[in-house]
């Protein structure tokens, strides 16, 4: 071998054997872990945790079998891999801590492989609010974390929270979680985020995003090729919008109804007019109610199954001075809903929800709207916690209620119902510059007299 070459090839070696010591596997049961789901394995995990991240990280390697635990720190440069049949099991014993997994103020962070997060949800104390249930995962004040393929398993509160970090992302994850109350999927409270690839069966908000700090904006957010399910909302920005949402594109999802709804019981009232038994709320719910803004928001290629309403729009006033809610593209909508609590669109009096674009959207209702129904005067309710139950269980319309908005554009909107309905297919009050083109209910052209306005002005309907 001449001089040149094997210079070269000793560099390659020494390199590679410098990013092999570099990245060195740290196996727990090494640290006197045991899966023996009878041991507690905090201090062991940690300790490989520890050692892994002060070597200059690796790989920290749970092995197949059941690790009971409380809250491991993932630290800066660590991958935490879970071989598949391994299992983090959360120990509910009235110990409090934020989360099974946290990764806070770290860089360069790693949870992935085919194993399992379990949060023993079933077992912690059951309140409505989060404080004294750990979530699975808990990003906080980091950067640059991947998620990967691992799946989460019954929450005791919210599954996987990603709060005020950035370059987050979040790949092929499988989240199922009915164990307790209050438990979303994926919450995001965070900048440029990529969650895709992922299924998600939920009790609560399937995927939330939410902007918990008034003087930061949840921003630069991909969500895409995700399947999705929940007992409430599948899609949806809000409540806590006190710093707003900016720059969100959601496409290519699949929405459906969750597998299970142990605390939900939607359809158990005849008032409520829901005509499945496990549904989710909304699709695609997108709300400010709590000061914040809304602009720039971009949403394709949905298809829904086993929801109560496709889209509800809400710009309300619940806290704080009212935001603003501006912007936003839906397009490509296929969807089967299950109760006359129609898609929405509702700002307040003084406070207009704006630019919206309804672009090819085929909506398949139950019907059933009686007179009564289409004659029913809708309260404001601006201070009400945003829903689509918000205005009551019916609303005038048949396919879209809009309230104090101005400049929206309806571009093929279909809608259909399996019963015979008595009310209109639109219904408009205090709306400005409204244009609709190619709307249609039950394949029949709407006509312009056809639509209920109330104090409208500059509305085009099908010309």
């Amino acid at each position: 071998m001449n001089t040149p070459i094997k210079t070269v090839f000793m560099f390659v070696l020494l390199f590679t054997g410098a990013i092999q010591t570099m990245a060195k596997d740290f196996l727990v049961t090494d640290y006197g872990a045991k899966g023996d789901g009878k041991t507690n394995n905090t201090k062991f995990i940690q300790r490989a945790i520890d050692e892994c991240a002060g070597k200059g990280g690796g790989k920290v390697i749970i092995p197949a079998g059941k690790f009971l635990s409380y809250m491991v720190s993932l630290k800066t440069n660590v991958n935490l891999y879970l071989e598949a049949g391994a299992s983090i099991d959360a120990i509910a014993d009235g110990t409090r801590y934020v989360s099974l997994v946290l990764i806070d103020k770290v860089e360069n962070a790693t949870v992935s492989g085919l194993g399992t997060l379990f949060g023993n949800g079933g077992n912690f104390t059951i309140k409505e609010e989060s404080p004294d249930r750990p979530y699975i995962i808990f990003v906080r004040g980091s950067k640059n974390i991947l998620i990967e393929g691992v799946k989460l398993r019954q929450s005791a509160a919210w599954t996987l929270r990603l709060f005020d970090s950035e370059h987050i992302m979040v790949r092929g994850i499988s989240i199922y979680s009915h164990a307790n109350l209050n438990n979303d999927g994926i919450d995001i409270d965070s900048r440029d985020v990529v969650v895709t690839g992922c299924i998600i069966d939920s009790g609560d908000d399937a995927i939330c995003l939410k902007s918990e700090n008034p003087s930061r904006v949840t921003e630069n957010i991909s969500i895409t090729n995700c399947v999705v399910s929940s007992n409430c909302n599948l899609i949806k920005m809000g409540t806590g919008s006190l710093g707003g949402f900016k720059n969100i594109s959601i496409s290519n999802c699949v929405l459906r109804n969750a597998s299970e709804s142990p605390f939900h019981k939607w359809q158990d009232k005849p008032t409520h007019f829901i005509s499945q038994s496990i549904t989710g709320i909304a699709g695609i719910a997108l709300e400010i109610v709590d000061g914040g803004i809304m602009d720039q928001v971009s949403i394709s290629n949905i298809s829904m199954t086993g929801i109560q309403t496709p889209i509800f729009i809400r710009l309300g006033s619940r806290k704080n001075p009212t935001g603003s809610l501006k912007n936003i593209i839906i397009s490509n909508i296929v969807a089967s809903y299950h109760s006359r609590m129609t898609s929405t669109i509702a700002g307040v009096p003084g406070y207009k929800v704006e630019n919206v674009v309804l672009r090819d959207i085929l909506l398949t209702g139950p019907g059933g709207g009686t007179q009564q129904d289409a004659e029913r005067k809708v309260p404001e309710n601006e201070k009400d916690y945003p829903e689509n139950r918000i205005f009551g269980w019916s609303l005038p319309a048949s396919g879209l209620y809009v309230r104090h908005a101005k400049n929206i554009t309806l571009d093929n909107f279909q809608i259909s119902h399996t019963q015979p309905d008595f009310r209109p297919a639109l219904v408009l009050e205090d709306v400005e510059r409204f244009k609709a083109t190619g709307i249609q209910l039950n394949g029949e052209i709407v006509k312009s007299s056809s639509v209920k306005q109330t104090e409208c002005k500059n509305i085009l309907i099908n010309q």
